[in-house]
């Protein structure tokens, strides 16, 4: 499969490593510093572009690549809530995207494990739910965009949450901001940056006799580097709009 780079950073290095290592050919690397190489038969001869940048720039790095009638996965986060419709319009009419705030396998795992506690612990209104993410002073959103995710599944399977709220968010000085005060019918997301923390997500549901309590805690970028391949080679199968849930079939499995 030949497969463009869009974004080279700390992600974009280790995607063509394993892209690489799993026999696939990179054929076009994008920075900020060559942009206009997205007008190119370099680029356009790619299969699936995998997309990791910042917030501001997802949007039209995806547009650059449909323009040029190249697939794209796309990792970044902080984007895709202003902009799902639209996506969704431009893959019923022939491009395609598979766009997720987290591509690891683990991750994946958590989400189905969420998904399920989240219907179970629906049964027992004396427990409360909080959530908390971790990550490394770089990170410029918060939350996370996997806990926003984390947060929605919650909020779709438990009857008492109707929303989820930023709650506080803890700087790397140790500055709290924020709030930890919410209504009962809310989701409270706590963020902390910290170090070089890939990422830990934790989902606690208390009450006054105990707690129950998952955890996701990334040991390093290559499960979200694996993951992003992996979901590359999905979409080069595949047309429309795409999932981690269509990747990993775990909805299926929820439901069987």
């Amino acid at each position: 499969m030949k497969i463009a780079l869009i974004g080279y950073g700390k992600m974009g290095r280790m995607i063509e490593q394993i892209a690489r290592e799993r026999g696939h050919e990179i054929v076009s690397v994008i920075d900020v510093d060559n942009r206009s190489d997205f007008d190119s038969e370099a680029f356009r001869s790619a299969d699936v572009a995998i997309e990791f940048t910042a917030p501001q720039a997802a949007y039209d790095n995806v547009m650059q690549a449909f323009a040029q009638g190249v697939k794209v996965v796309s990792g970044s986060t902080g984007w895709m809530a202003a902009h799902e419709e639209e996506m969704r319009r431009r893959c019923a009419a022939g491009h395609t995207l598979l766009w997720s705030s987290n591509f690891s396998v683990g991750v994946a795992v958590f989400r189905a494990v969420n998904r399920f506690l989240a219907r179970v612990m629906d049964r027992f209104p004396a427990y409360d739910v909080t959530m908390e993410e971790v990550h490394h002073v770089h990170k410029l959103d918060a939350p996370s965009g996997t806990a926003i995710t984390l947060a929605e599944d919650i909020v779709a399977n438990l009857a008492r949450k109707d929303k989820w709220v930023k709650g506080t968010l803890t700087a790397p000085d140790g500055t709290v901001t924020g709030t930890a005060a919410c209504a009962p019918d809310e989701l409270r997301v706590d963020s902390v940056r910290r170090g070089e923390v890939p990422g830990i997500h934790t989902v606690s549901y208390d009450s006054e006799a105990d707690a129950i309590t998952i955890t996701h805690d990334a040991h390093s970028r290559k499960g979200f580097a694996l993951g992003a391949v992996l979901a590359a080679e999905y979409a080069d199968a595949h047309e429309g709009w795409l999932t981690v849930d269509d990747l990993f079939n775990f909805q299926n499995m929820e439901a069987e």
